[in-house]
């Protein structure tokens, strides 16, 4: 709960496998985040891992909040005054999220990823952010996309894409394992280049095509609740994504979700669901023919009051209808339960059970 109140960042352990980062966990499992390091000489960044944009970006020294009024937060910004291998373009970028906003332009500067360098690489640096990104709550400096450069607003590889295309890593294969606040212990990493084999059980792991050029997607065969199929909640498409805290989901399924856990409802205004706290249901999604438990911690995100940890919480299922009927935003509710992992060359996603 304390995480929840302050926003701090969890800090990982350390990694277990080369050419893998330490994942931090921003606040109660909101989000998170790894350290890069730019320019030369070459500082820490901290940036948000997001699988569901492909951009990478930091700010600039010049950076302001949208009025124009105030500097980007207290965060680390990249300038000439910084790095003496930064080189500015006049090309320019903006990129719209789920939530907030930034925009810039394209920079090149060195860029150290797990040990490993990629020189002169392009990347954004934000002269204005919403304050989603420029708050002085927001604990990291940028944020670092990993879905396929097809999707990037700012026309340039993923860093990613880069260490393979370097020959650093064979394939441009990014594999997560996500930390959970509540397990008291932050073993979280993001691989590059392959997956660690010691975070899942190999028995499990299904391999499936992504069904989008742009985002990590997979066929979601069906849903399950209280291990009983829900036969209306079948053949969805779900975008795997780390950078979306909750499970978004269209309003009829999540209506026909909720229906099925015990205590579950509206909340006051409509608009969401509320759940136990202590709820101990079971949500599964069906993914290359095999079921992926949700833990039922994750399905209480975070308690109404927070001086009543058994009370009434919010859902970590949240109806949103951003895409149409037949599309999920998948994201940390049920990622934290599973291995992920998607790989640019071959256009494919992979999902396994933890250890």
């Amino acid at each position: 709960m304390e995480a929840l109140i302050r926003n701090p960042v969890t800090p990982a352990s350390e990694p277990t496998k080369n050419g893998s980062l330490g994942l931090g966990i921003f606040s109660n499992d909101v989000g998170y985040v790894a350290t890069v390091q730019i320019g030369n000489p070459p500082r820490d960044f901290t940036l948000l891992v997001d699988s569901g944009s492909a951009d990478t970006w930091v700010p600039l020294d010049k950076c302001l909040t949208e009025d124009g009024k105030h500097p980007c937060g207290n965060h680390t910004s990249i300038g000439k005054n910084s790095s003496m291998s930064l080189k500015s373009t006049d090309e320019r970028w903006s990129i719209v999220y789920g939530s907030g906003s930034t925009e810039g332009i394209l920079v090149t500067d060195d860029l150290v990823l797990a040990g490993q360098t990629i020189t002169g690489h392009k990347f954004g640096a934000a002269t204005v952010e919403s304050k989603e990104f420029a708050d002085a709550a927001v604990k990291y400096d940028g944020v670092m996309g990993t879905a396929r450069s097809t999707s990037a607003s700012q026309r340039t590889e993923t860093p990613v894409e880069a260490l393979a295309r370097i020959g650093f890593i064979e394939q441009a294969i990014t594999s997560y394992k996500l930390g959970r606040i509540a397990d008291d212990a932050n073993d979280g990493e993001v691989t590059f280049g392959g997956m660690n084999t010691s975070k899942f059980n190999q028995t499990t792991l299904i391999t499936v095509p992504s069904v989008s050029d742009a985002f990590w997607a997979a066929t979601l065969e069906v849903a399950s609740v209280q291990g009983a199929h829900l036969l209306q909640v079948q053949n969805r498409t779900a975008i795997l994504d780390t950078g979306t805290t909750l499970l978004l989901v269209p309003p009829q399924d999540a209506a026909q979700i909720h229906s099925r856990i015990d205590g579950a409802r509206l909340n006051a205004d409509g608009t969401g669901y509320v759940l136990p706290c202590t709820t101990d249901a079971s949500v599964a999604l069906r993914f290359g023919g095999h079921d992926f438990a949700i833990d039922s911690r994750d399905l209480a995100f975070a308690p109404l009051d927070p001086r009543n940890l058994t009370g009434m919480c919010t859902s970590g299922i949240a109806s949103r209808d951003l895409f149409g009927d037949g599309t999920w935003l998948v994201g940390d509710t049920f990622l934290k339960s599973v291995y992920f992992s998607h790989n640019a060359d071959t256009n494919e996603v992979s999902l396994a059970e933890l250890l």
